[in-house]
């Protein structure tokens, strides 16, 4: 099992990589750009240079990418979506250009327009974009909390959306900790996890699993929090968090 953390970019995005082996990281995740923005640079052929180098030279690997806050996947406005499916299509060419195997995706809010409804254009997002960078980066959906309009706080949802994947060897899983407690998973007994992981194989299966977010969480079980604690010190606790290591 490989650990690391999620690494700043700030003042260069090669500098990430020297910054996750100064903390002693195995692999790491990173934003390629700035996350709370839609406008960004373009990589110059300098910077992506260096950052496969470093990575070369480090040995760290694999590297996350995770996309930018503000896209929604899932949303019925359609500059909005239009907007998020460019970002999308963007990313996955960035992760190309950096050697970055993997591109980390929230599946987005439907805003009240039905799950049904946000699910399909997740999937009409993902086709596009798959198809629009024809490369060898796979994006890892990751689960969400069980926020109001969320699509992919369930592993059936998730499932539903991979289901309509043209590529699916192109599209794995992120579990994120937090957000599957959240989502009202239990993970603060053995008995809960061994359940919780069960429902995950059984949906997405162990082998499409290519990154854990592990996290614990300021909300409750089933809050529909998407509230991020220190291991051990939130709802799910150090117990719950030392047995999900077992």
């Amino acid at each position: 099992m490989k650990v690391g953390v999620h690494i700043s970019i700030a003042g260069s995005i090669s500098r990430s990589v020297e910054r996750a082996r100064d903390a002693g990281c195995d692999t790491f995740q990173i934003f390629s750009r700035n996350p709370r923005g839609w406008a960004f640079k373009d990589l110059s052929e300098e910077d992506a240079g260096h950052f496969r180098e470093n990575l070369s030279s480090t040995g760290l690997s694999p590297v996350f990418d995770h996309m930018p806050y503000l896209p929604n996947l899932a949303t019925p406005r359609e500059d909005m979506y239009e907007k998020s499916c460019q970002t999308l299509t963007e990313e996955l060419l960035r992760c190309n250009t950096l050697n970055i195997p993997y591109l980390v995706t929230h599946l987005g809010h439907h805003l009240g327009d039905g799950l049904d409804s946000g699910r399909k254009r997740v999937i009409q997002a993902v086709n596009r974009a798959l198809g629009d960078a024809p490369n060898h980066v796979m994006l890892l959906l990751e689960n969400t909390a069980g926020e109001k309009n969320g699509v992919g706080s369930s592993f059936e949802d998730i499932r539903a959306v991979w289901d309509g994947i043209e590529q699916p060897s192109r599209v794995g899983f992120c579990f994120d900790t937090c957000h599957a407690f959240g989502a009202g998973y239990e993970l603060r007994t053995p008995d809960g996890i061994e359940d919780t992981l069960a429902r995950l194989d059984e949906m997405l299966g162990f082998s499409n699993i290519h990154l854990i977010h592990f996290n614990d969480s300021r909300g409750t079980l089933g809050s529909g929090l998407d509230r991020h604690e220190h291991i051990g010190l939130g709802a799910i606790g150090e117990d719950g968090c030392s047995s999900m290591l077992q």
